[in-house]
């Protein structure tokens, strides 16, 4: 029997959590029979495994903004920049099979995955009103802010900062010129 937190998406078991990664997707259809369900049922709510794989993108884009809102609510400026920063970082170390998923932009017309997209977009023009940004200006700095945030995480969940010095300093260190970057936005 397998083990770890079972992934549902529209009430049909379609993976497993398990020490951090995502197990069993997308596997042969005689997968199925591991998870109890009969084999056409997770094909009649998926399109192939790319519809699999988008489904587990809004998924993890949902989660991922809920993390942020809840990281950021009730602080400003650079306090809530800190704090969706880390828990940006913590969910991708806690969950880097999912953490993969959160890369995907919307394919045109994928309204469930841009409106999950937006939601943390959302969130970080919160964070950015605080900086006085906002329109284009937010366009440029959440650019930014996720390709620095994705590049560190990158790097760390692939072993790439073996080096002796500590990560979290460096993370902080990160933060920090993050924060004088769009303080001068």
């Amino acid at each position: 029997m397998p083990t770890g937190k079972a992934i549902e998406v529209r009430g049909v078991q379609i993976g497993r959590f398990q020490d951090g990664k995502i197990t069993n997707v997308g596997e042969a259809p005689t997968s199925s029979k591991r998870f109890g369900v009969a084999q056409p049922s997770p094909y009649k709510h998926v399109t192939g495994l790319e519809g699999l794989h988008r489904l587990l993108a809004v998924k993890v884009t949902r989660e991922v903004a809920d993390t942020l809102r809840r990281a950021g609510t009730g602080k400003a400026g650079p306090d809530a920049l800190r704090a969706i920063a880390k828990a940006y970082c913590d969910y991708a170390k806690d969950h880097p099979g999912c953490y993969a998923y959160l890369v995907r932009a919307p394919a045109s017309g994928d309204d469930d995955l841009e409106e999950a997209a937006t939601e943390i977009l959302s969130v970080l023009d919160a964070v950015f009103a605080g900086y006085g940004i906002g329109g284009d200006d937010a366009v440029d700095a959440a650019r930014f802010l996720r390709s620095t945030l994705h590049g560190f995480v990158s790097l760390e969940l692939g072993g790439g900062f073996a080096m002796p010095r500590p990560v979290d300093h460096s993370f902080e260190r990160l933060v920090t010129a993050s924060d004088q970057a769009l303080a001068r936005w």
